[in-house]
C-alpha cells in the first residue's frame, strides 16, 4: 500500500512538473531579421550576385520541440554582374520547425519551409516579374536574453527556387544561400 502511494505521488509530481514546464513555453514567437541573400542564377554567363534585405517570421509552438512557421522576406539588389539594376526578390515560406530546448540559454533549431518566390523589377511591377516554387532547408540558434525576447545570432538557409532563365524564359533551379540575424519576441 505504501509503495503504491509513493509511485502515485511520483507520477502526480511528474505530470504536474511537465504541465508547469509547458506553461512556460511561449505560444507565439515573432522574429525580425536582417538577411543577406546570395543568388546563384542558373543562366549561363551570369555569375552569382548578392541581395540585402530582411525577413519576418511567426512561429506557433505546438509542443516544446515542434512549431509551425510562416516566413516572409524581401531582398533587393543594386548591382548584378557589374550592371546597375533595380531588382527585388520576395519569398513567402511555410512549414514545420524542430527546436531543441534542453539548454538553458540557447535553443538550436532546424526547419523545412515550402512556398514561393517572386522576382522582378520595381516593387509592384507586373511586367518582368515571375513567381515560382521555393523551398528552404535551414538551421539556426536563438540565445535567450529575457523571458520576452531572444537574439537570433545566426540562421542559415539553403533556398531553392525555380525561377525562369533570363535568356529563354524556361524555369531553372537556382541554389541560393540566405544568412540572417535578428531579434525574436515571445508571446505567452
Amino acid at each position: 500500500m505504501k509503495f503504491r502511494f509513493i509511485v502515485s505521488l511520483l507520477a502526480f509530481a511528474t505530470v504536474f512538473g511537465l504541465s508547469a514546464k509547458a506553461q512556460e513555453l511561449p505560444k507565439l514567437d515573432a522574429s525580425v531579421s536582417y538577411s543577406y541573400f546570395r543568388a546563384n542564377p542558373a543562366t549561363s554567363g551570369f555569375s552569382g550576385f548578392s541581395l540585402n534585405g530582411g525577413s519576418a517570421s511567426a512561429s506557433y509552438n505546438l509542443r516544446d520541440w515542434l512549431s509551425g512557421v510562416a516566413d516572409f522576406g524581401g531582398y533587393s539588389v543594386g548591382s548584378a554582374n557589374g550592371v546597375s539594376v533595380n531588382n527585388h526578390m520576395l519569398t513567402y515560406l511555410f512549414g514545420p520547425r524542430l527546436t531543441y530546448r534542453g539548454y538553458r540559454r540557447i535553443s538550436p533549431f532546424g526547419h523545412v519551409l515550402v512556398g514561393g518566390a517572386r522576382a522582378g523589377s520595381g516593387v509592384f511591377a507586373t511586367s518582368n516579374s515571375h513567381t515560382a516554387f521555393a523551398t528552404a532547408f535551414g538551421v539556426g540558434v536563438d540565445w535567450h536574453v529575457r523571458d520576452r525576447w531572444s537574439i537570433r545570432p545566426l540562421q542559415f538557409d539553403y533556398l531553392l527556387t525555380h525561377l525562369p532563365e533570363v535568356t529563354n524564359g524556361n524555369n531553372q533551379t537556382q541554389n541560393n544561400l540566405r544568412v540572417s540575424t535578428g531579434i525574436v519576441f515571445h508571446f505567452k
